[in-house]
């Protein structure tokens, strides 16, 4: 406790010593958006006072300043240096790091995530940029199927029919052969009542395994009203 709260003072001492004006060539080339990970970034901006800010998460960040090229962000106990020349920021090291380095690369202009394509309802984009992650790095949790999985059926909940579907056909062509991704794309197709096509999904994933519950289940509700 006591070692931390020396390192809290040394950090308010040596922000007590740093101008807050950050130059115009500075936030010209710090200013816009990192990738934090392959799906995911973080977007600095500036206020009118010249005071960098964090977007992360849905989180408005407003990092301490150190130096002319580094920040302290508290909520995430992290330090911040930007390389203008690299166009990254890296974390500064840190034993807690286990000798990881972290960098995190800006995006070019107009480039844009899989999700955001997705949300945009850009199918094909969307595909493309998830295949890339995968062949890229096939262990990374950003295109894991139970995350995508989850995401759709966020989307699911939110009525937005077109983007679960989406969503869930991207699942079935990084993973085609998990029941589970049909079940999923059957479960969407039931919801907004396309029922041949909820059948046919649930007949794919019961297809890849015939011992799937979820899809015999909502096969058999399907199926007994087509007869009723």
């Amino acid at each position: 406790m006591k070692t931390k709260l020396l390192f809290l003072s040394f950090i308010v001492l040596i922000f007590s010593c740093t101008s807050n004006k950050n130059s115009a060539d500075f936030i010209e080339k710090a200013t816009g958006r990192y990738y934090f990970n392959a799906d995911e970034i973080i977007e600095v901006t500036f206020n009118d006072d010249d005071k960098l800010l964090l977007k992360w998460r849905n989180q408005d960040l407003e990092p301490l300043k150190v130096n002319d090229s580094t920040f302290y962000v508290r909520e995430l106990n992290e330090k911040l240096i930007f390389n203008s020349d690299k166009n990254n920021i890296e974390l500064a090291e840190k034993r807690e790091h286990e000798g990881e380095k972290y960098v995190f690369e800006k995006l070019k202009k107009g480039e844009k995530l899989p999700s955001e394509y997705l949300a945009e309802g850009n199918f094909e984009a969307a595909l493309k940029g998830y295949k890339a992650i995968k062949e890229k790095d096939s262990l990374t949790p950003v295109i894991r199927e139970k995350n995508l999985n989850d995401l759709g059926y966020m989307y699911l909940r939110n009525k937005e029919y077109k983007n679960a579907i989406n969503v869930f056909k991207i699942n079935i062509e990084l993973y085609p052969n998990s029941s589970n991704t049909y079940d999923s794309t059957g479960d969407a197709y039931a919801r907004m009542k396309d029922t041949a096509n909820a059948i046919e999904y649930y007949k794919k994933a019961l297809t890849i395994n015939p011992e799937n519950r979820s899809s015999k289940r909502a096969l058999e509700k399907l199926t007994s009203k087509d007869e009723e």
